[in-house]
């Protein structure tokens, strides 16, 4: 079992307890005469059991030849007996999902790098058979690594040992200070921007009351495809929007 981890979130709406969600897509467009570029996802074939949302999702992936019914019996047993979401899928190419020419790890790992954060399941655990285990491990692999590089550019060396630049105990003693906003009665009459990525729930629905009170002239713009770190995720929307703004 991986346990997949990045900013990505989205909520899952509309689900009652133990109700179910599908998608089925038939064919996909073939990927030919792209080398070089990043797979092209194809959008799989899931069952959804619902669960806590506030708990990371169980995410089952067979194995060759299987399909999402091989998990089925244990997806129930689970869903009933942690509380929390499981999801099975159909790897493409097996099952109902669409058949593609490109059936490599890479491209099996892109499948769900586009399908779970969809779904609202980052972070989640991912639990995989033979094939579906090594997609699994490409997955956590390929994911972790860009959110390991930026905290290691906190350690430092000095004196030849290797030491945090960072103050982690002050940090972790004010962590709700940092992640809330201190009351403020007076607001700022002027322009203003606020860049959201639509695949992160920092700022929610309910905030935005409270930001238009503070910054009546705010405007709020959404990154669709971005999650926390908009200006890493999607470098040329960000510069995008500030010159739109700036204009």
């Amino acid at each position: 079992m991986l346990r997949w981890t990045r900013s990505w979130r989205l909520p899952l709406r509309g689900l009652g307890p133990c109700s179910l969600s599908f998608s089925r897509v038939p064919v996909a467009p073939s990927s030919s005469g792209r080398s070089g570029a990043e797979p092209r996802s194809v959008l799989l074939s899931y069952k959804l059991l619902d669960g806590e949302a506030a708990r990371p999702a169980l995410v089952f992936l067979h194995g060759l030849f299987g399909s999402k019914t091989n998990f089925s019996s244990i997806a129930k047993a689970l869903a009933q007996q942690t509380g929390r979401r499981v999801l099975t899928v159909d790897a493409r190419n097996h099952g109902d999902s669409p058949h593609s020419p490109d059936m490599s790890y890479e491209a099996m790992s892109q499948d769900l790098q586009d399908l779970l954060p969809q779904l609202g399941l980052v972070p989640c655990v991912l639990i995989g058979h033979s094939m579906g285990g090594k997609t699994a491990m490409l997955l956590a692999l390929q994911r972790d690594l860009a959110e390991r590089q930026f905290l290691l550019t906190n350690l430092v060396e000095a004196d030849g040992r290797f030491m945090w630049r960072v103050n982690l105990e002050a940090l972790a003693q004010h962590l709700d200070k940092i992640m809330a906003f201190p009351p403020q009665q007076e607001s700022y009459p002027g322009p203003t921007l606020f860049l959201l990525g639509g695949n992160s729930k920092y700022v929610r629905p309910s905030h935005h009351a409270e930001i238009r009170r503070l910054f009546p002239r705010a405007h709020m713009q959404t990154v669709p495809h971005a999650g926390h770190w908009v200006h890493a995720d999607c470098p040329q929307d960000f510069v995008a929007a500030i010159r739109g703004f700036l204009a």
